[in-house]
């Protein structure tokens, strides 16, 4: 009897330890989740011209302007100084500008294309100047063409682009460059 007494006062006594442990541990405090609610942010509708001639707007969370890289002096380029972009144009459309290495045998390729991307002109771009350089050339272009707007027409039917692409003898794509201005069409 003496053995089972000392053997209930050793559950006691360990029970009695296993408690306290218990309740002496260091209990971890409840994880707070927080959720953040992304802030949309609303840019201005502006754009800007791009070293290259393209047009963006502002994107990201600070409402930045961002160009695509620069061309580097080893890249053949183009600018086209007239009709500006988004300029309303009629026929015939003169165009000028200049171009570095994007001439073969004096001239490169013009398109005029309405809202649906429909080629309406097509010339020639032609050097006014020795063309077999990597400087900076001049060029004059010349399009008729009957226009694709007429009064009453949706507003989505009044834009098109000119699109002035590097010539490629090649026919290689790595060598295919090209660039677009959009205009609009008068009514």
């Amino acid at each position: 009897m003496i053995k089972a007494m000392y053997v209930c006062i050793g559950v006691a006594l360990l029970a009695a330890g296993i408690s306290v442990f218990v309740a002496n541990r260091a209990v971890a405090p409840e994880t707070e989740i927080v959720v953040e609610t992304p802030v949309e942010v609303m840019c201005t509708m502006d754009a800007m011209q791009c070293p290259d001639g393209s047009y963006v707007g502002r994107t990201g969370p600070n409402c930045a302007f961002e160009c695509p890289p620069v061309a580097t002096t080893t890249e053949k380029r183009v600018i086209l100084n007239s009709p500006l972009p988004n300029a309303v144009v009629t026929s015939p459309l003169s165009l000028t500008g200049e171009a570095g290495g994007w001439y073969f045998e004096g001239s490169f390729p013009v398109e005029l294309v309405d809202a649906a991307g429909n080629i309406i002109a097509q010339a020639p771009a032609i050097a006014t100047g020795d063309w077999m350089t990597t400087d900076f050339v001049p060029f004059t272009a010349s399009l008729s063409f009957t226009n694709p707007y007429s009064a009453g027409d949706p507003e989505t039917e009044k834009v098109g682009k000119i699109i002035l692409r590097k010539d490629n003898p090649s026919g290689l794509p790595e060598n295919d460059d090209s660039i677009e201005i959009p205009v609009r069409f008068a009514p």
